[in-house]
């Protein structure tokens, strides 16, 4: 269903470098009923998704460490982020996309997903939808070390870690990547470990 608060929308190609950004011009109708100019710039990168590897019996949780620039430009002082499992759709149904990811990242082959929720991460300037999930896995689904895939200069370091340790590391601040964070919380919530 489209906003009829919304119209006259115009649309400027800012970027295509990386991912591309627009730039909107639009007219919004305010509460009082008038009409006013806007524009917003919106960077699209497709959409994702993430997953949170456990083992309920371990009471392990699977993360990656990797490199973000972003993060890195804005206070991070070493870049590196701790993360759940993640990538962009590229085409694929969520659930494939994050079976496939699982494996390149870190190296277990799992099946079995459930899809918990989705969210914009970044709605006021990024259209990203963010699809969350979390997958069982243990030792015998283990097929490679994990790291990435080699074209995408990801050097990605795979983390096993107790899960008490992983909430831990939320609360401290040393896991500040916010999907990753809403898993864990979902995974204590709802008694996963």
């Amino acid at each position: 269903m489209k906003n009829g608060s919304i119209k006259d929308v115009e649309k400027k190609l800012l970027s295509d470098n990386w991912y591309t950004l627009n730039k909107y011009t639009f007219k919004y109708q305010r509460p009082d009923g008038t009409w006013e100019k806007q524009e917003r710039e919106a960077y699209d990168r497709g959409n994702g998704a993430a997953i949170l590897l456990y083992n309920s019996k371990k009471r392990t949780v699977v993360l990656t460490r990797q490199f973000r620039m972003p993060t890195y430009v804005n206070g991070n002082e070493d870049g590196m982020m701790i993360e759940v499992c993640a990538g962009l759709l590229d085409g694929d149904n969520p659930a494939d996309c994050v079976r496939k990811e699982t494996e390149e990242e870190t190296g277990y082959k799992i099946s079995n997903v459930q899809k918990v929720f989705q969210t914009y991460m970044s709605p006021g300037s990024v259209t990203e939808i963010v699809y969350l999930f979390v997958g069982e896995y243990d030792e015998s689904m283990k097929v490679s070390d994990g790291g990435g895939a080699d074209d995408e200069t990801e050097n990605i370091e795979v983390l096993e870690l107790d899960f008490n340790e992983a909430m831990k590391m939320v609360a401290s601040g040393e896991i500040k990547d916010a999907k990753t964070i809403m898993l864990l919380q979902h995974a204590k919530l709802n008694s996963l470990v």
